[in-house]
């Protein structure tokens, strides 16, 4: 499968220390059909988890924004 980042994605990884092999290891190991995804992943050296949001068409998935999900993380923590 071809992926590519759209340049919201670039930015927001370069921000947060995305690292583009990072993203596309977690892709790799996915099967997607056409239409948007929304994957939520751990990543070894980040305290958050990752939230990547893609796009899928024609077999080509197209990277729309990746960040560190905080916001999830911080109910588990008042625990």
């Amino acid at each position: 499968m071809n992926i590519k980042f759209s340049r919201h994605a670039r930015r927001r990884a370069n921000l947060y220390k995305i690292p583009e092999d990072s993203v596309r290891e977690i892709l790799s190991d996915s099967d997607f059909s056409d239409g948007e995804h929304e994957i939520v992943k751990s990543v070894p050296g980040f305290r958050y988890p990752i939230k990547i949001l893609v796009a899928v068409e024609d077999g080509t998935i197209t990277v729309i924004t990746n960040y560190p999900l905080k916001k999830g993380k911080s109910n588990e923590d008042s625990l």
